[in-house]
């Protein structure tokens, strides 16, 4: 069957994550085609995942192989919910709309609500997720949302870090027919967070950015991704195809360069409007006022697209009295066996994200936030967004778990060498600032310490480049030193103290 086949409700029914088909087509040879393929439940170490689904009981079969799928397929054809060997066996409604969670185990961490589709949905199956967006009055959704004070999720997201609700009113007010983007192009595979909610529930992020249309009087959806992403695009472009037969609502979708600079939120615009030289725009005005081809233009990642759907049909669920209301969704990777994407509610504990992974060497750092996060000895900080804002931290949603074989003084050269690189050239900050960042880090390796030429050029970055590229892109140094001051100084006096670095790793 084809990804437009319902699995919710259905019983028995087997579910596929599976990236390259191949356990997948063993599986509806074994079971007579009824195999449902699936986004990935978010941990990449279980994957290929199947699921036997009857009378109310999940099993979950890890690491499948073709003969395994046709083992569990066939025995579930066969009347029997096969568990030998599974990893987790959950007891459930069998009406149940999300992924059942185990008791243990890295599928248990955090809370599934945004994440709960992944893994147990057809990805565009209408059935499975119900549009959602025309239910109430666009005035009510707004209201409800402004109420809420959601914040915008993500690098690229034209709210980040910020309530969304007043852009959306300034949208609806200017000049021009307002139009929507869902900011889906990360270049940064180090992030999962948006492509496992576009591969496994696509139809919550368009339905989340249809609700927003319709609150702003938008006449156009487009979900701009990045092109490399070939799976993720056939998704959207499925979820939009049978979302429209259900609704008549149309999504386009396009596709932009694999870039870093590419998600960013304004040249995310430049790029869909063709232009050959990516290039961050000056604001004011933002993008609410003159956006895509100058139209009033709301920019949000999949992530809050996929938070406005939750917080509409679940607004219980969302605080308004919390600074960062709901959850927030991290991919963990680094020095893991395998990446896992987790949702954390925002007054929990970052440091919940190593019960999702396993590390085999020492834990030594964290760098949180992305290719421009900050670099720490400890995770004991809340994952909202003025939490990690107040730790000088990324909100991105990327925690990367860094072992003792990793020298701090290089993990931090390398992200200001991409900044040089990769920045755009518009600003002279971040085109300049991102050069002498480089050239005194290399001095520290000839044995000049320049700590207080770092933290001023760092502090002049930040506050005064066009784009958060620039702002942020001194922040691995400047958390570096301030975590790791020592080993800066052992590195200026001719030590590596992890003895990784070698003449010219600068």
């Amino acid at each position: 069957m084809d990804e437009t086949t319902a699995a919710v409700g259905r019983a028995p029914v087997l579910r596929v994550a599976d990236a390259d088909g191949a356990v997948a087509a063993a599986a509806r040879e074994a079971i007579g085609g009824s195999a449902v393929t699936v986004g990935s439940a978010g941990v990449r170490g279980l994957d290929p995942l199947v699921s036997a689904t009857a009378d109310g009981r999940t099993a979950f079969h890890a690491n499948c192989t073709p003969d395994r799928a046709r083992e569990v397929a066939a025995a579930l054809d066969g009347g029997d919910l096969l568990t030998d060997d599974a990893v987790a066996v959950v007891e459930h409604a069998p009406d149940r709309e999300t992924l059942p969670v185990p008791d243990d185990g890295p599928l248990s961490v955090g809370r599934r609500r945004v994440l709960g589709p992944c893994g147990w949905v057809a990805p565009a199956s209408v059935e499975d997720l119900p549009p959602t967006f025309d239910e109430r009055d666009p005035g009510e959704a707004l209201d409800a949302i402004g109420a809420i004070g959601l914040l915008g999720r993500g690098r690229g997201d034209g709210r980040a870090d910020e309530p969304v609700a007043p852009a959306w009113r300034t949208a609806r007010d200017a000049d021009g027919d307002p139009v929507v983007v869902v900011n889906a192009n990360e270049a940064d595979r180090r992030n999962e967070t948006d492509r496992v909610l576009l591969e496994g529930a696509p139809l919550a992020v368009l339905d989340g950015a249809l609700a927003v249309a319709r609150a702003v009087d938008a006449t156009d959806v487009i979900v701009y991704c990045n092109e490399a992403d070939e799976r993720l695009h056939e998704r959207v472009e499925a979820a939009a195809g049978a979302l429209r037969e259900e609704t008549g609502e149309a999504v386009q979708v396009v596709a932009g360069p694999d870039r870093f600079i590419a998600g960013e939120m304004t040249m995310a615009l430049e790029a869909m409007e063709g232009a050959d030289r990516l290039e961050a725009r000056l604001r004011p005005p933002g993008p609410e006022v003159h956006g895509l081809h100058g139209r009033p233009t709301v920019v949000h990642t999949p992530r809050t697209f996929a938070h406005v759907r939750r917080a509409l049909v679940a607004g219980g669920e969302y605080d308004p009295d919390d600074a960062d209301p709901g959850t927030r969704l991290f991919t963990v990777t680094g020095d893991v066996e395998a990446r896992a994407t987790v949702e954390l509610p925002t007054g929990g504990s970052l440091a919940a994200v190593r019960d999702a992974v396993t590390m085999p060497g020492r834990f030594k750092m964290a760098c949180v936030g992305g290719q421009f996060g900050g670099l720490v000895r400890s995770l004991d900080c809340a994952p909202s967004a003025p939490a990690l804002a107040a730790a000088d931290l990324g909100a991105e949603g990327v925690v990367e778990l860094l072992d003792e074989s990793n020298c701090v003084v290089a993990t931090a050269g390398r992200r200001a060498r991409f900044a040089q690189e990769e920045n755009c050239g518009r600003c002279v900050p971040c085109r300049e600032g991102s050069k002498q960042l480089t050239n005194l880090l290399r001095d520290v390796y000839d044995g000049d310490y320049p700590d207080d030429g770092l933290r001023e050029l760092a502090r002049v970055m930040r506050t005064t480049s066009t784009c958060a590229f620039g702002q942020t892109a001194a922040r691995p140094v400047a958390t570096a030193m301030e975590a790791f001051e020592a080993e800066f100084v052992a590195h200026a006096n001719g030590r590596c103290p992890s003895g990784t670095c070698q003449e010219g790793d600068s």
